[in-house]
């Protein structure tokens, strides 16, 4: 690495100056775990490193009648020790919970793991299925985007240049409403997915009906996968649907479109995607009732 500029700005717009002066030869840094290494590795040529965290707009919670929203560079455990979030948005927290260990977690936040763009990424299905919103600001003021819609390519984003992320936002789940993530890993040293499933289901007053779903899927495309099919699937069912489930499970997997590495095959890819999902909808279920 050359030599860079640390530049601390303390508002969006001074954050968003910078961006834009230096275009793809600065990037935005909140917990680093991602940003340092690759910059080492050669991926990005850095003239300017946008030290984001002491923007408060960026390490904000605010937790309303109306939904959740949390700053992009918001740590991960700050997230999964917040009892009223962990029991509100389960899903997010499971995801929270996972990335990387305790060190990790007190730095990386959801907002970099979405950002990175990786199709292995933990954070991106659960906020997906949570049906959460990117708040986005840029030279030519904010916008907004579904999180499904950020990702456009293994480690590509839909960021223009001098664009920040600056939250994530929320909707307020309903008291029947239920989430859940699981990956695989090849092992407990290799903290990358094989493939993972994140689901979410919000049921009639009476807890026995699915009236709406959300099926996302990691590691197993290029981007993050919201599996529509897999979700209409249970639309309309029972929640005890052993039958809508496994249909589910299958359009998960249908939806899959997953490369043989040396973490996993095709076939192993498609299998776990069908066992997860039917694992997650049941946990959703569950979480939904209790």
């Amino acid at each position: 690495m050359h030599p860079f500029a640390y530049v601390a700005p303390k508002t969006v717009d001074e954050a968003v100056a910078v961006l834009e002066k230096h275009g793809e030869r600065a990037r935005p840094i909140a917990g680093g775990t991602d940003l340092l290494v690759q910059a080492r590795g050669g991926r990005f040529d850095l003239d300017a490193v946008v030290d984001i965290k002491k923007i408060p707009e960026l390490v904000a919670i605010k937790n309303h009648s109306s939904g959740l929203e949390f700053g992009a560079a918001v740590p991960c455990y700050q997230l999964y020790e917040n009892a009223e979030l962990s029991t509100e948005y389960p899903g997010i927290m499971d995801a929270a919970s996972l990335i990387g260990g305790i060190q990790i977690q007190s730095r990386a936040g959801l907002g970099g793991n979405l950002c990175n763009a990786t199709p292995s990424g933990d954070g991106i299905g659960p906020l997906i299925v949570h049906y959460g919103t990117a708040v986005i600001a840029g030279p030519g003021g904010r916008r907004e985007l579904a999180v499904e819609s950020f990702c456009t390519g293994p480690g590509r984003n839909d960021l223009k240049n001098g664009e920040l992320l600056v939250s994530l936002k929320f909707p307020k789940p309903s008291s029947s409403f239920g989430a859940a993530y699981e990956r695989f890993i090849p092992r407990n040293e290799m903290d990358i997915a094989v493939a993972g499933v994140a689901a979410s289901v919000e049921l009639s007053s009476d807890g026995k009906t699915i009236e709406k779903a959300r099926i996302a899927l990691a590691s197993v495309a290029p981007t993050p996968v919201l599996a529509e099919a897999a979700a209409s699937e249970l639309v309309g069912k029972s929640a005890d649907d052993e039958a809508a489930i496994a249909a589910a499970g299958a359009a998960a997997a249908a939806a899959a479109s997953p490369i043989s590495d040396m973490r996993g095959t095709i076939e192993q890819r498609k299998h776990l995607v069908e066992v997860l999902t039917k694992r997650m909808i049941k946990k959703a279920v569950e979480r939904a009732r209790s």
